[in-house]
């Protein structure tokens, strides 16, 4: 079995103006998926790879995490800089000391398959130095001046540089500690303090995605490499949430519990709503992708959440499972506790949850036979479990 030796970087923050689809140029659809989230499919068939850092605008981090989030691969989220090199210098700072090679990948170039990738590390690996992908010019190459052309330049020894680019991750990182200026890619920069740079053969599926009609040029290949194999049986996932509140002393204080307002009930105390029937179903979908939980993705120390309904916590949840490509198959939910009684608007919030969460959900109620706070009716428990599948790509 390889060693997983590999830190890949990618590039993520540019903002794609002359690509003008009015979204950074990572998170712009190719097909069904955006670019950010073929390049990381790609780098996760790597055999080598042990870690994935994405460095992406700070408005798109969550969107970032949830495409990540599918990835078997160990990945870090940072924010970009200004400029690739910046973006590329806060990337390298969370890369694990001791990590042997570093490869560094812009987004743009989504289709670079995993080959490709283990084709560079393979090269630093064996040889020491620093290698990147190159193409050959096909067409041919002229020397101008103004308007005017000087000379045929003799085009067999250039080449068409792509990435991923590859390094011995000490030589990176103290190239980026000398680094006085910005260069347009990394081998510029290693070269420029006396480095050495290695080629290997790049893969014309590593073009650079800059305009619409490259857009266009990759919907075309994507089409024609993309094999439709149906799933008839995908494997589901499974998640557990529990959420425990306890009633509140304030009398006036509503209860919501499954998003609906149940009259003549004294309500949850929390820094939301207090429901904690959506709160373990949330808790349940998130674990069940992989997406941390509820304190994770709508905690405490956001101000904007402070009573905030368990409606706006389903809804935020089935956004982050859309955007990480999964679906829900169910959810069942049971309440433990004495009151309230569930039986007399059991379908109605079953109804309403199966509407927010877009799958069945399905309640139960239990009690602790009075034993503990539950029993006591000091406070009401909920614990969920739900079933989601990945969709097919």
């Amino acid at each position: 079995m390889p060693a997983r030796d590999v830190a890949v970087v990618v590039v993520a923050a540019g903002r794609g103006e002359r690509l003008g689809a009015g979204a950074p140029k990572a998170f712009v659809k190719l097909g069904q998926r955006t670019l950010l989230e073929h390049t990381i499919d790609n780098i996760s068939q790597m055999a080598s790879v042990s870690r994935l850092v994405l460095a992406v605008p700070a408005s798109h981090v969550l969107e970032a995490t949830a495409m990540a989030s599918a990835s078997a691969v160990s990945t870090s989220i940072v924010i970009g800089g200004d400029t690739r090199q910046q973006s590329i210098e806060n990337a390298l700072q969370v890369i694990e000391p001791g990590t042997p090679i570093v490869l560094v990948h812009d987004a743009a170039r989504s289709l670079a398959p995993a080959e490709l990738f283990e084709r560079v590390a393979a090269s630093v690996r064996e040889s020491g130095l620093a290698t990147i992908p190159v193409m050959p010019v096909a067409d041919t190459v002229k020397h101008v001046l103004g308007d005017l052309v000087l000379e045929t330049v003799d085009r067999s020894s250039l080449r068409l540089a792509q990435t991923p680019q590859g390094f011995q991750a000490f030589e990176l990182l103290a190239a980026y500690q000398s680094a006085g200026e910005d260069f347009t890619d990394d081998a510029a920069l290693v070269q420029s303090l006396g480095g050495q740079i290695r080629h290997v053969p790049g893969d014309s599926r590593a073009f650079k995605i800059t305009t619409m009609d490259d857009l266009a040029a990759a919907e075309r290949l994507l089409a024609e490499s993309t094999v439709l194999t149906p799933v008839t049986h995908p494997t589901p996932l499974v998640g557990i949430g529990i959420d425990v509140h306890r009633f509140s002393v304030d009398p006036e204080k509503p209860l919501y519990l499954g998003c609906l307002l149940w009259p003549g009930e004294i309500g949850l105390d929390g820094h939301s709503d207090g429901d904690a029937i959506a709160h373990a179903l949330v808790d349940s979908l998130l674990s069940a992708a992989g997406l941390g939980d509820i304190g994770t993705q709508f905690g405490v120390d956001r101000p904007e959440y402070a009573g905030a309904s368990g409606e706006l916590f389903i809804e935020g949840t089935i956004n982050l499972l859309s955007i990480a490509g999964f679906k829900v198959n169910n959810v069942a939910v049971e309440i433990v506790g004495n009151r309230p009684k569930l039986n007399p608007r059991r379908q109605a919030v079953e109804a309403r949850l199966t509407e927010l969460v877009g799958a069945p959900v399905t309640l139960a109620a239990t009690t602790t036979d009075g034993l503990g706070f539950l029993g006591h009716s000091e406070g009401l428990a909920a614990v969920a479990n739900a079933s989601i599948v990945r969709l097919a790509s």
